[in-house]
């Protein structure tokens, strides 16, 4: 784990820029680091992390998080201990191929459906040609085509393993299977995989900028109304812990 970090509700955030991690994380790779998981942490996550403590002891011995989201990085501002800037896993993602191009990394791809992580592993051989993508899968699997699963990847030994299972099925599914697979570093990137095969449009860059990204999603898909709801408490809480931090 890292030393440089931020904590917000007793989870580690790393401090750092989006260039500094991917330099970090493929430093890891070069040096053959083992069984490296990676979490991309937005304020839903680490706010349903109080109440889960098996999620909670996933994201405090990962060995990095990231602010995925801008309440992430709201939050360090507000308990004095602020984050640079977001490190999301979609930008994540890209990041580390771009320079995984230049370096020949291998990689393995699990979960959306199964057309949308063919189409993405196609469209990773078209912009980052020198990407080993060593094989992919979708995420319905059941136990045996799990099993099979979990076989390929340990026949194949990927440098990076990059998970899109949703949150926190994604952090579950690689705490509980990292250690037993030849891999050295495991991201669970949410709904990258939708957006790299264009399946769902990214938030546009003033909206991201303004960190309204959240809302943008919220406007196209408003089932995750639900989901929202968290924010308020997550802000609550800060704010709480803010005050405690003080007395």
């Amino acid at each position: 784990m890292v030393k440089d970090v931020s904590i917000i509700m007793d989870i580690p955030v790393y401090k750092s820029t989006l260039i500094k991690t991917t330099e970090l994380l493929l430093t890891w790779i070069d040096q053959g680091k083992m069984h490296q998981q990676i979490v991309t942490a937005n304020s839903e996550i680490i706010y349903k992390s109080k109440k889960d403590s098996k999620l909670r002891k996933i994201l405090q011995r990962a060995a990095l998080v990231t602010a995925d989201g801008m309440g992430v990085v709201w939050a360090s501002r507000i308990l004095g201990d602020p984050v640079p800037e977001r490190v999301t896993g979609y930008d994540l993602l890209h990041a580390l191929l771009q320079l995984g191009n230049e370096r020949q990394i291998s990689t393995y791809l699990v979960g959306a459906k199964p057309e949308v992580v063919s189409a993405v592993a196609f469209e990773i051989k078209r912009l980052y040609p020198n990407v080993n993508i060593k094989g992919y899968h979708h995420g319905y699997f059941d136990s045996v085509t799990e099993r099979e699963l979990l076989e390929d990847i340990k026949e194949k030994q990927p440098d990076l393993l990059f998970v899109a299972l949703g949150s926190p099925r994604q952090e579950f599914w690689i705490s509980d299977h990292l250690t037993d697979l030849p891999v050295k570093v495991a991201i669970g990137v949410g709904g990258s995989f939708d957006i790299l095969a264009g399946v769902i449009d990214r938030a546009p860059e003033k909206w991201q900028k303004l960190g309204l990204e959240w809302a943008y999603r919220l406007i196209r898909e408003p089932s995750r109304v639900g989901r929202m709801a968290a924010l308020p408490k997550f802000a609550l809480s800060v704010w709480k812990d803010k005050f405690f931090r003080r007395h």
